[in-house]
């Protein structure tokens, strides 16, 4: 069987969720299918340790696509020739974008459709793209694969496709998220926060991360609580907003905020085993890996009780409203008070990350791909 897979998101040193999914899938499936052919098609040049296995045959394909009249040349107009010219068994798109103009088998994995439910967070254009051809590719796809059941039912009330085209991939955590011992959390503390004890968050800078709540709840629970705590933020400030700035520069305990820009995964592992809690309180998720990495790491988790969040996290976590900086703070606080929850909430951890990994993920997607062949 020869598959083409769509490596646009493989990008050295820049990846973020769906291209972690893209890796960490693709790594163990060209590895354990190696009687099967892949072809990885990136829309610019690409680093080569991309190449995992020797079933691989990696093509470049112009124009690069970052923007949404690029992403309509690349798939409406370049892809298609090559796909007919590859005779590829099955196109797989990883971030759900597909050629309506090419004629092989499809499988789309659509994330989530976030866009949908808060069209206003993403730039004009984007959203206009988004919002006018992911319903289409959602038909045209023979399966759709995407990353929780609550993604899975969304897609297919909002797309009107059957939830039985539709499989539930979950996305795993890195290896490398494992528990820190206390001399080493102890300096990752001193260098991030002058030794003080902090809660985390870790994504992207982005309005629907609920960033600027999160900034509220923060000084509420400062207010209510003696201890010296900081909030360390560790994620790219890429879509920071004039409503994040605004709440920010009005807050009494700015200088307990951490910015920590990008970090790369060893950084990530350090920053996340040191935390004392993860405040992962989006207003909208498809899945939610750092929940999942703060449980490999025995730290306990604040996430929102709307979306996928509850799916994901099950009994181990803190369920508040995102909606609200004061059950956000309440949150905080129970953590900070109640020790016998704090230790609840860890041991649950441990037994909750073990339905996630990697592993599982590349054998559900391999396990869809093969229902798309023969459907």
């Amino acid at each position: 069987m020869r598959i083409a897979v769509n490596a646009r998101m493989l990008v050295k040193d820049k990846m973020e969720g769906i291209g972690y999914f893209t890796y960490e899938s693709l790594k163990r499936i060209t590895r354990q299918q190696s009687s099967h052919q892949f072809v990885f098609i990136f829309d610019r040049p690409f680093d080569p340790s991309f190449v995992f296995a020797d079933n691989i045959t990696p093509l470049v394909v112009a124009p690069p696509a970052r923007h949404p009249i690029l992403w309509y040349l690349w798939y409406e107009h370049a892809l298609p020739g090559v796909l007919k010219k590859l005779k590829a068994d099955l196109f797989l798109s990883t971030d759900g974008y597909l050629s309506l103009r090419a004629k092989q088998k499809t499988l789309a994995v659509i994330h989530d459709i976030n866009f949908e439910h808060y069209p206003n967070d993403l730039p004009f254009f984007n959203r206009i793209f988004y919002r006018h051809y992911f319903p289409l590719y959602a038909k045209e796809a023979a399966r759709i694969a995407t990353v929780s059941d609550y993604s899975r039912k969304d897609i297919s009330r909002a797309y009107h496709v059957p939830e039985s085209k539709i499989d539930v991939v979950y996305n795993g955590a890195g290896e490398n998220f494992t528990v820190l011992d206390p001399e080493n959390a102890n300096e990752v503390r001193s260098r991030y926060t002058r030794g003080k004890p902090y809660f985390l968050f870790i994504g992207a800078l982005h309005q629907r991360k609920n960033i600027a709540n999160l900034l509220r709840a923060f000084d509420l629970f400062r207010n209510r609580v003696e201890e010296d705590f900081c909030l360390v933020l560790a994620g790219t400030k890429r879509w920071w907003t004039s409503e994040m700035e605004t709440v920010y520069q009005s807050m009494k305990w700015k200088e307990n905020v951490i910015f920590t820009g990008r970090l790369e995964d060893d950084q990530l592992q350090q920053v996340t085993g040191a935390a004392y809690a993860l405040t992962y309180v989006s207003n909208f998720e498809g899945f939610g890996i750092p929940i999942v990495e703060a449980f490999r790491c025995d730290i306990p988790v604040i996430t929102s009780n709307i979306t996928s969040m509850p799916e994901i996290a099950g009994d181990a976590a803190l369920l508040v409203d995102p909606f609200s900086e004061t059950s956000i703070a309440d949150g905080m606080i129970r953590l900070v008070k109640e020790t016998a929850l704090r230790n609840t909430l860890i041991e649950k951890g441990r037994i909750r990350k073990a339905a996630f990994s990697w592993d599982k993920t590349a054998a559900a997607l391999w396990a869809s791909i093969e229902k798309t062949v023969s459907c």
